[in-house]
């Protein structure tokens, strides 16, 4: 089996095992699912972005999920299972777990619990995040997280989310097994989140319908949401990012066009937060407008990196600089 097929099959395989116990619903088969059209497609954007060598340092990982028919999602990737530093990113792991409790009724979701929420989603406050660690408790964190019903850490699939440490000067409790990262994440677990966030498999359809919306309305203009709004403000965007000095990861489920997708990407590079804008530009096209997508349109957007690389040398755009 190559590759591809193998980490798609594990893609769906994880999917299944999210289900409630006794549920019918039906899961996409794999021939559905498989999109060489969209591997080939976000193997093009990438080369025209000048990508190619940091996919193949592992300094980039990128999932890209079409969602439109959330019964038959299209995946395609670079590095899914490559586990990265991933800063606040993995914040969307004690959202998780908070709503956890939330739904056994060992806590309330009162109206400071929910403000602390959107301020570690939305502002990603190290504070707001800190103070919900401990009250829901990083050990359940991680228990959820490595939960049968869940799996978004699976030692089977070289890792996934983890929080390991406060956000915080504190010293990490608990590093992830396979990589002694304190804040982990890989991009295949997080496109698994944000899927099962978006089917209502989370927790609850209820509960997942709540953590979307602390999701939504970001309030940190950079990488994709910088990206999307600078081209396309008519754009939804739910998502969580990260930054730490040269790690930059970004994560969103988008609506845009009457088309939904999921896309994900971790970087380490000091340029990460631009590739990430310009990234989320291409990857959008391959979703909303597939058919009009030229190697000319590809070869536009990475002549528009160039231009931000050196203004000095190339007229302005319509593109809006990262960091």
């Amino acid at each position: 089996m190559s590759h591809f097929l193998m980490v798609v099959t594990a893609f769906f395989m994880l999917l299944a095992a999210a289900g409630p116990a006794g549920s019918a619903q039906p899961q996409p088969f794999l021939p559905e699912s498989c999109d060489p059209r969209l591997q080939k497609g976000l193997e093009n954007c990438l080369a025209s972005l000048r990508l190619n060598e940091a996919v193949r340092t592992r300094n980039l990982s990128v999932v890209l999920v079409d969602i439109t028919d959330p019964d038959c999602p299209r995946l395609a990737f670079a590095n899914p299972n490559h586990m990265m530093y991933a800063a606040s990113l993995p914040k969307i792991a004690i959202l998780l777990g908070a709503f956890e409790r939330i739904g056994r009724g060992e806590m309330e979701l009162d109206a400071p619990t929910l403000e602390k929420l959107k301020q570690m989603i939305r502002r990603s406050s190290n504070s707001a995040a800190t103070e919900m660690l401990n009250r829901v408790g990083q050990d359940f964190i991680l228990e959820v997280l490595q939960s049968p019903r869940y799996r978004l850490y699976d030692p089977e699939t070289d890792g996934g989310l983890w929080v390991g440490k406060e956000y915080s000067k504190s010293s990490a409790l608990r590093r992830d097994p396979l990589h002694h990262l304190s804040h982990g994440a890989t991009a295949l677990q997080v496109a698994r989140f944000y899927y099962l966030l978006e089917t209502g498999r989370l927790v609850s359809p209820e509960h997942s319908r709540t953590m979307k919306a602390i999701l939504g309305n970001p309030e940190i203009n950079h990488k994709f949401v910088k990206g999307l709004k600078a081209l396309h403000p008519d754009s939804t965007i739910y998502r969580k990012s990260g930054t730490w000095q040269d790690f930059h990861s970004d994560s969103a489920l988008v609506e845009h066009e009457g088309h939904r997708y999921i896309a994900v990407a971790l970087s380490q590079s000091p340029d990460g937060g631009r590739w990430l804008s310009e990234l989320i530009v291409a990857m959008d096209n391959l979703i909303c407008r597939p058919g009009s997508v030229t190697p000319e349109d590809l070869a536009r957007v990475a002549s528009t990196a160039e231009a931000r690389r050196h203004p000095s040398a190339q007229p302005r755009t319509s593109f809006v600089s990262v960091e």
